[in-house]
């Protein structure tokens, strides 16, 4: 039964992350929300402008979201591999592990539980594609000969603030993945690993230097409006 909690629950703890996360930005600001902030900044000033310089950036977005989803890919092939060398595998994992020897149920059920999280992090960078995609049409589709409402511009940064949202949560199975890797090696080291990554994301979305930074930011582009406002 313990082998059985300590392989799911890196898991468990990333879709507890991305439920719990978001009650906690209703308290405080994330560096996620804040950047929702610089994304409606972006689009207000896309329409007011006819340049290409809107389509690279979004066309850089898109790039680094296909990479990842395609490197999801190759993790899942890669897992269906370890799958026909469980042989090889069990006799790496006995001079590997620390603390016990896993059976080779043990085993194949957490190769089930990577996989889960790699296919995971594949339709989350997929579907992030996929918004960014619509964000960029939406984007396309502004009429510059009239001056753009604030729901037209709210709608398409909220679009934009989807794909992102989703890309960032396949980020985070990438990083849980790392402490369900660490099973291997001991089953409890999974679980240290898992709760240092909590802490180590948290940090970066609440309390890291590049929260202050995009707060700080944020504060002073409101600022500029408020000054230049009749």
């Amino acid at each position: 039964m313990t082998t059985l909690f300590t392989s799911i629950f890196p898991l468990l703890a990333y879709l507890a992350y991305n439920i719990i996360v978001p009650q906690v930005e209703k308290l405080r600001p994330s560096l996620s929300v804040i950047m929702n902030m610089q994304r409606r900044r972006w689009v207000a000033n896309a329409t007011r402008r006819e340049t290409p310089f809107d389509a690279i950036l979004s066309g850089n977005i898109m790039q680094s979201v296909s990479f990842l989803a395609s490197t999801a890919v190759l993790l899942v092939l890669a897992v269906f591999a370890v799958f026909g060398q469980l042989p090889t595998l069990m006799e790496a994992l006995d001079s590997l592990s620390l603390d016990r020897v896993y059976t080779v149920v043990d085993v194949q059920l957490h190769l089930v539980i990577m996989l889960t999280m790699f296919v995971l992090a594949f339709f989350a960078f997929t579907l992030s594609l996929r918004q960014f995609n619509h964000f960029c049409i939406m984007l396309g589709a502004i009429d510059h000969d009239r001056v753009t409402t604030e729901e037209e511009i709210d709608a398409i940064a909220r679009m934009n603030g989807l794909g992102a949202r989703n890309f960032n949560s396949g980020i985070r199975a990438y990083y849980f993945s790392v402490s369900a890797t660490a099973w291997f090696v001991s089953e409890w080291l999974a679980v240290a690993v898992c709760l240092v990554t909590v802490l180590v994301l948290a940090h970066r979305e609440f309390f890291s230097s590049a929260h202050r930074t995009a707060a700080s930011a944020a504060v002073m582009a409101a600022r500029h409006r408020k000054d230049r406002a009749p």
